[in-house]
């Protein structure tokens, strides 16, 4: 029975539980009259009343305190979790309680980017911009040691593991190319790794996304062969298709008729200006179509 009441007793500690203080401005006017009845009845008591009388505000005063607006104050007496304060105002609470101020404010993280190796094994650096905030304040001030520095590195691990999911380009599914699809998994992944330290992951995406310094010159070389070889196809297929209306044109309007031979000379004629990358130089035949 004992050992089932202290399974209770964790599992009820393992949870965000709110405190409601009292007013501090009821204990502040106490204090207040306490010291008016010390000045008032001074020359009236024993010295040991009077050292009672002073000692009683000093006591109370550890007790107050300031909420600010989307701030909690998370409360401790004697290694036992009281409860946390989410209400912001001047408050007051037993002086013995151990305070510990923790923001609710919605917080940036923006990562240095750092280099690891994607799917394939190629260099890279990433990094990312997250926006966070604190959810239970119970997690984040007793399931980790310190919140923000858990929040930094498990962002570094989340990181590492989604660019080793990934190959950089040329994918279905890539790190450049993946868009809103690859910060979802990213979100994912920040969301688990951090909700044992209590913490609501709003928004998360890839913010710096590069090659590393030493294979940066090459993947830029490959990446302009790549986008040559697209344009040449493009110019290749348009002149085609250029060669073929023209010789049907010729052919049906019967404006002249070519051979073979002449027409496999137009065809590489129209070819090499049309796909030439530099303009072409007109020669006017001033004989016949035989000279």
């Amino acid at each position: 029975m004992q050992y089932q009441n202290n399974i209770k007793m964790n599992t009820k500690m393992e949870k965000e539980d709110s405190f409601l203080p009292k007013s501090g401005y009821l204990f502040l006017a106490i204090i207040f009259i306490l010291f008016g009845a010390i000045f008032a009845l001074a020359f009236s008591l024993d010295v040991g009343w009077i050292f009672a009388f002073i000692a009683l505000p000093i006591f109370l005063m550890p007790g107050f305190m300031v909420v600010n607006p989307n701030e909690s104050m998370v409360l401790v007496l004697f290694g036992d979790y009281v409860g946390t304060i989410k209400v912001n105002g001047f408050f007051w609470a037993n002086p013995f309680y151990v305070k510990k101020k923790i923001s609710l404010r919605a917080r940036n993280l923006d990562s240095e980017p750092i280099k690891v190796n994607d799917k394939v094994g190629n260099p890279i650096m990433i990094g990312i911009v997250m926006v966070w905030k604190v959810e239970d304040t119970f997690k984040a001030a007793f399931e980790v040691d310190d919140y923000i520095h858990f929040v930094m590195i498990q962002s570094e691990s989340a990181i590492r593991k989604l660019a080793g999911h990934y190959p950089y380009e040329q994918a279905e599914i890539s790190l450049r190319s993946g868009g809103e699809e690859v910060n979802h998994v990213l979100e994912n992944e920040l969301k688990e790794r951090l909700s044992i330290a209590g913490i609501h992951v709003i928004e998360a995406r890839i913010s710096y996304l590069a090659y590393s310094a030493e294979i940066a010159g090459a993947m830029l070389r490959r990446q302009q062969a790549t986008a040559i070889v697209a344009a040449r196809f493009k110019i290749v297929e348009g002149a085609v298709s250029m060669v073929e209306m023209a010789l049907e044109q010729l052919s049906e309007k019967k404006i002249i008729d070519l051979d073979e031979d002449k027409k496999a000379a137009m065809v590489s004629n129209l070819m090499v200006v049309l796909c030439s990358d530099k303009d072409a130089a007109p020669v006017i035949n001033a004989g016949t179509l035989h000279q």
